[in-house]
């Protein structure tokens, strides 16, 4: 098994890569495989809403940016956390325009775990971390949670160390995932199937 841990910073080894690496740890002691993936700095696009998507590979039109290279690294993925700082009381730019293509154009997603995290100096942390969560529950996704809200504070590095619930926070999501996901494959070994899904149903206001 396998989780693919998204880090939405534009500082690849800042305080939001501190989080996801204590919650990287705590999975890595269950015998599962990590991966922390950063989008990098280079502007990723916004989604045109073109559907090229759609042609069947599952890849975006742009190729230009880490969307693609993400996508193929989700195909072997069991779940996913995505990590974000805090702007503004948002996630991060670049983790919205990433997302809503990685989203969009890929479709290995349901039924596997997801969880995100959010680190900010001071506050619009849990603005930022609603945003997030409404990726999974959009998609089939089981939410993991944790003992608290899924976030740290500091504006270093060593400062979110020194957040002892924060970093303990993270911890706990790591077990969480890491428990979800062996009852998952328990479930599958005892013979239990995936939820039927129904033709789906697409309306708007007026009709």
């Amino acid at each position: 098994m396998k989780v693919l841990l998204i880090n939405g910073s534009p500082r690849e080894k800042g305080c939001t890569y501190t989080a996801l690496c204590e919650v990287a740890e705590e999975i890595g002691k269950a015998g599962i495989q990590t991966e922390i993936f950063h989008v990098g700095k280079q502007p990723i696009r916004g989604c045109t809403a073109c559907g090229w998507c759609k042609n069947g590979e599952g890849k975006c039109i742009f190729t230009d940016d880490a969307v693609n290279i993400a996508l193929e690294k989700a195909k072997t993925a069991d779940g996913f956390i995505f990590g974000s700082p805090v702007h503004y009381a948002g996630a991060s730019g670049f983790i919205t325009s990433f997302l809503d293509r990685f989203f969009y154009a890929g479709k290995a997603y349901a039924y596997k775990p997801g969880a995100a995290i959010v680190s900010c100096r001071r506050a619009g942390s849990t603005a930022a971390f609603e945003q997030l969560n409404k990726y999974f529950t959009i998609s089939n996704m089981p939410v993991v949670s944790s003992q608290y809200w899924n976030m740290v504070h500091g504006n270093t590095p060593d400062e979110v160390r020194q957040d002892l619930e924060g970093m303990q926070t993270m911890r706990t999501l790591g077990k969480n995932m890491a428990w979800l996901l062996k009852s998952i494959e328990a479930g599958r070994q005892a013979g239990i199937t995936l939820p039927e899904a129904e033709e789906k149903q697409h309306t708007n206001f007026i009709r």
